[in-house]
């Protein structure tokens, strides 16, 4: 089987139920495991390099009002790879490539390759997630086995965390403007040990104001920009006592199986 992959997510999955070497085609943005940067990159960014965090928002808010593409995507490598499964999304135009522009591309090259869509929403369907990878390439019983691992690491997270007191945590999957977090991120807040506000499980992150970060009354700021890092420090209040910020925030808001060990940072 010839595998393309576009989601950075799924493509640390493949490699970890052991369909790595199918992988023949990923994006810009697959970095883990490092062998996948070995793989014919066949997406990009349409945004410019360099932008700061506000400008990255202001660049996303303005191509989205005008129906453009955020990802372009190279036609001509992916017909030369001649692939028999493309793993997309439907969940987020600027997380990944989006499952419409996936499905025109193979139309017009006349590709017939099957396009497995990926969409999770909470930590369960996460892990779900690695199970449907693993029954569509073939390697069903590692990817299952790998799920009862985390299943068992879950357990035992759980129950190094029950009975603490939970400090309030405030994450941020983006810092100019704020963005509240959401799908499993809340999740992985409550299983770390912390409560976590203004965010909902299984729902879709939203922009707030810093004005709703002070109102939540947080004991800890965690920032772990999604994809791209937010490198400017946000005007913390002096209110808040603790502020976290991880060096790389992909493990956690990639809907891969890293989750399940990121969640098991405590953050009180």
């Amino acid at each position: 089987m010839r595998i393309v992959s576009l989601l950075p997510s799924t493509t640390e999955i493949l490699f970890a139920i052991g369909a790595g070497d199918d992988v023949v085609g990923v994006t810009f943005e697959c970095d883990h495991p490092a062998e996948a940067r070995t793989r014919s990159i066949v997406s990009s960014s349409a945004m410019p390099e360099g932008l700061t965090p506000a400008e990255i928002d202001a660049f996303v808010v303005e191509a989205m009002t005008r129906g453009d593409d955020l990802y372009h995507l190279d036609e001509g490598a992916l017909a030369g790879l001649d692939a028999d499964l493309v793993v997309t999304q439907d969940l987020c135009a600027v997380c990944a490539v989006d499952v419409s522009v996936v499905d025109d591309a193979l139309a017009h090259l006349g590709c017939t390759a099957e396009v497995l869509t990926i969409d999770p929403h909470t930590l369960e369907e996460v892990l779900d997630s690695i199970v449907t990878l693993g029954r569509a390439t073939g390697h069903l019983a590692s990817a299952e086995s790998l799920v009862a691992e985390q299943r068992r690491r879950l357990d035992v997270v759980r129950r190094q965390r029950g009975g603490r007191p939970r400090p309030r945590v405030m994450f941020l999957e983006w810092t100019d403007p704020p963005f509240a977090p959401g799908h499993w991120i809340p999740e992985m807040v409550w299983l770390a040990g912390g409560d976590p506000v203004i965010g909902a499980a299984g729902a879709a992150s939203r922009r707030i104001s810093w004005d709703d970060v002070e109102a939540a009354q947080p004991d800890v700021v965690v920032v772990a920009a999604c994809a791209t890092t937010g490198r400017a420090r946000p005007p913390w209040p002096t209110t808040w006592p603790v502020a976290v910020f991880t060096p790389e925030g992909s493990a956690r808001c990639r809907g891969c199986e890293r989750v399940v060990g990121a969640a098991g940072h405590a953050v009180g």
